[in-house]
């Protein structure tokens, strides 16, 4: 069981868009995991194997208490029953309190399938028929990583502490970053890549007054109990 459970379609998805928030969680004493939905087996880059050591190895960076692929066929994402039912089961078994799912819009068809596929997935785990043999239970909250969505967060977290890390977690697959002639038109250079996510990590820390943050959307209104201990200063 986990409190904090992030699903994404692709291995290195989680450790671009909320590696540091899922850190942070986790060094704050909470359980947190990892549902991949595919091994990212059409890459241009590595085999699914390859791909799998290193979100193992990414997921020992991040501190993740579990990390779990699904074995969907990365590019043929849709939402159909069978995997949002399969991925239901998961999601009843791991009975995460709060789930980090892909923001809806997004250019890959895999990432937006993968929201819609994880939403329906979390209604279902609750639905007792689904399976008699375990116990339905569906999360609290459904939030959305928008690191790459041109859209205004509902909140952002400070990683500041963990960028580094969160940083050492992504280049942990090698396969996708590291330097070699393989695809090399189609991916940047470590470097780029590292100016690329603290160029956006430093906007959106800049929002909140800290060096790097990561953003978050969701649709539900947010609710504050104290308004005279907001942590954002206006001047």
């Amino acid at each position: 069981m986990v409190d904090l459970l992030a699903i994404a379609a692709h291995p290195d998805d989680i450790e671009q868009t909320c590696g540091g928030t899922l850190l942070k969680m986790a060094e704050a004493g909470y359980r947190t995991g990892v549902i991949d939905l595919t091994a990212g087996e059409m890459g241009s880059r590595g085999t699914p194997e390859k791909r799998r050591e290193e979100a193992a190895l990414a997921a020992a960076i991040l501190k993740v208490s579990h990390r779990s692929n699904m074995g969907f066929p990365d590019t043929r994402l849709v939402n159909w029953v069978e995997y949002r039912e399969k991925l239901a089961l998961e999601v009843r078994r791991l009975a995460a309190r709060t789930v980090i799912l892909p923001y809806w819009q997004a250019r890959h068809p895999d990432h937006y399938h993968a929201s819609e596929i994880a939403f329906d997935a979390c209604f279902l785990a609750g639905l007792r028929k689904l399976d008699p043999a375990s116990t339905p239970g569906r999360p609290f909250n459904v939030i959305y990583s928008s690191l790459y969505a041109n859209v205004t967060p509902s909140f952002v977290v400070d990683i500041t502490r963990e960028f580094d890390r969160r940083m050492e977690s992504l280049l942990a697959y090698d396969s996708q970053y590291g330097e070699r002639a393989e695809a090399s038109d189609l991916f940047p250079k470590a470097s780029e890549i590292q100016d690329r996510l603290a160029a956006i990590a430093r906007f959106y820390g800049n929002l909140i007054g800290v060096k790097y943050a990561e953003p978050f959307v969701i649709r539900e209104t947010m609710r504050v109990d104290d308004i005279v201990a907001l942590g954002v200063r206006s001047f």
